[in-house]
This record gives C-alpha cells, structure tokens and sequence, in this order.
C-alpha cells in the first residue's frame, strides 16, 4: 500500500531565477517567473492531486522490456523541489526505478554544455516529429537527420557526442553527470540493464540507420549499449524533482549548490522539453499543463517552472504513447493548483 508523506517542517518557498545567457544577447538580464506558494498550499495540492488519482485504472505497464513488465501498477507517487532545495511529497516517493527516457534530457544538457548551443542544434535537431519516439520513419523522412534529442534516434546521436575516447569513458561522464543533476550517486540498475540489452534490437537498428546517413560517427552497437546504461540509472520521484530544479535553478542543484550546466544550457534543454518532451501528445501536454516536461516508459515524468522548481510524478501504467496516465493527470491538477503554469496570466489590477 502506499504510504503518504505529506511533510510538514517546510520553510516558505522563494524566488528563483533563470539568466537567459545563452544564444540571446549578452546583456540580457536574468528572468524570474515569480515564486512557488506558500507550503502548506503545495503539500494540500499535492495531497489532492494523489487522492484524485490513485485508483485511477487506465493504461498498461511497459511490457516490451521484461524487467519494466513485472512493475507493481499500484505504484504511485509525487513530489516538488523548489529552486530553494525545498521538498514536498507524497506517496511512493522513494521507491526506486530505471531513469528511461528522462535521461535524454540530461545527457543533452551535458552535451550542450559541452559543445555548445549551435553544435548541438545543427546535429542533433529541435523539431518534433509527429511519429513514436522509436520511429524509424522519422529518419528517412528527415534524410537521416534525427529530428530532436528527445525520441530515440536524437537520443543516441546525442549520446554518441559525449566527450570520451571509449565507451567506458562516455559512461562515466553521463554517470557523473546525472548524478550531479541528482545530487547524489546514482547507481545503474543491473537487471534492466540485461533486460533492455537483451531486448534493443530496434534501437540498434536505428543506430546502424544513422551510421548509413554518415550521422553517427562513433560505433554503432557500442554507442547503443551506453544509451542503454543511461537509461538503466535507478533514481526515485524525490531524487527527479531535484533534477527538474536543477534546470529550473539555472543549472545549479538547489540542494547542494553545484552548478552543473550553465543557465543557457537549461533555456535550451527547456524548450526542447517544451517541443518533444512528451512525443507526439507533446502540444497535448503544453496545451493542458503548460509546463516543459519529459515522461519516460518506468512511470516517470518531469516537468519544471523556471525559477521556482521542478514536480516529478511516478506511476507506472502508461498511455499508447508511452506516458504515465496518472502521472499526467496529476501533473495538470497540480500545476493548475498552485499556479506553475507558464502561459496563465491574469490582469494585473484584477
């Protein structure tokens, strides 16, 4: 059964905010969208949002990877971090799970933060395509260009730019890397690990699809098998709200102060979320949530307010589409309950 924590020995949250240093004019000054409220509203919210959705019966479990099949349904949790490293949460908040396809989100922060804004861009693309996240129609449409960082295609392009001379080497970077968003070590989960290397032929196939076009410059089977570990990493709803601050914070983890990618790298991580964060229900989620997110195929989904925090939800029963149920109606309630939605706005002398 699920356990609730409703914390109550949270501080006021405050304002926090996102310089805009990257591609946009050097003397653009740094941008706040205001402060989360107060935290008994954000626990009531919260509260709610889990109350109205926990026996919610709609979807199915991931069951193309073994290991992701066998995952209790009931499962079912969600949490805030404000910039300020401040946390509420309820539910199954720190049960464990395999990071999927959020990690997309990471390492193309690392990697932007690494070659740059433009580099990465022009490699990698910014575009939604329309299709699954593992279409391979998407490639050929595209004359093997992969369209964005966030559907499988962009996702192994992008892992393949990771500095390194070796595998090994690229895997400790996006190790490193992922912890530091989290703030603590993370730790694959070897299990999975076996379940979707057993298991990624079409993953594979992609990559030999993108050496075919000459857009994957590194081994093909070798850069699939650390898109595979990365998608391995085991985190918790608590530990993926940290993340989401950390790109709402300016790329510094709110809760150990340490910068991780550069305020400008989080402007374009967020408006690649923004696009494709949900693949082709992407406009769906924009329309109802407003926020940029990323959902991955373990329950799991991200979604951040610049300059207040980052809300995680996890549960595992997933849409056709590949995104948590649950998880997006909670994300919508909640969003709407304490005002993270980045295109409402009301009069200002209402």
């Amino acid at each position: 059964m699920a356990q609730t924590d409703l914390r109550t020995n949270i501080p006021d949250f405050a304002t926090g905010s996102l310089a805009g240093d990257g591609p946009a004019p050097a003397s653009r000054e740094a941008i706040s969208t205001g402060s989360l409220p107060g935290p008994e509203r954000v626990k009531q919210a919260l509260g709610d949002a889990y109350r109205r959705y926990r026996d919610l019966d709609e979807g199915k479990v991931a069951d193309y990877i073994p290991s992701l099949a066998r995952v209790d349904p009931s499962l079912f949790g969600l949490s805030v971090c404000s910039v300020e490293g401040l946390t509420a949460s309820v539910g199954d908040v720190t049960h464990e799970f395999s990071i999927q396809s959020i990690s997309k989100v990471f390492v193309f922060a690392l990697v932007c933060q690494e070659l740059g804004h433009l580099a990465v861009s022009r490699r990698v693309g910014v575009n939604n395509t329309g299709l699954p996240f593992n279409s391979v129609m998407a490639i050929e449409l595209a004359d093997g260009q992969p369209r964005n960082p966030l559907v499988n295609a962009g996702a192994i392009t992008t892992t393949s730019l990771v500095p390194g001379s070796t595998p090994d080497a690229k895997w400790a970077f996006i190790k490193d890397g992922l912890s530091r968003f989290a703030g603590r070590p993370l730790d694959i989960d070897e299990e999975v690990y076996a379940s979707e290397a057993a298991t990624n032929q079409r993953n594979m196939a992609i990559a030999r699809l993108l050496q075919s076009y000459g857009r994957l410059d590194t081994d093909p089977i070798e850069t699939t098998d650390v898109y595979t570990k990365q998608c391995s990493l085991l985190l918790s709803t608590e530990d993926l709200a940290v993340m989401a601050a950390t790109l709402a914070d300016g790329g510094v983890n709110p809760v150990t102060h340490q910068k991780v990618v550069d305020p400008s790298v989080c402007r374009d991580t967020l408006a690649v979320m923004a696009a494709s964060g949900l693949y082709e229900f992407s406009g769906d989620w924009l329309f109802e949530v407003g926020m940029p997110g990323k959902s991955g195929v373990s329950g799991g989904i991200i979604t951040v307010a610049p300059g207040k925090g980052g809300l995680a939800t996890f549960s595992p029963p997933l849409d056709p589409a590949g995104n948590s149920v649950r998880g997006q109606r909670a994300a919508r309630y909640v969003a709407h309950a304490i005002g993270l939605d980045l295109f409402a706005s009301k009069p200002i002398d209402a």
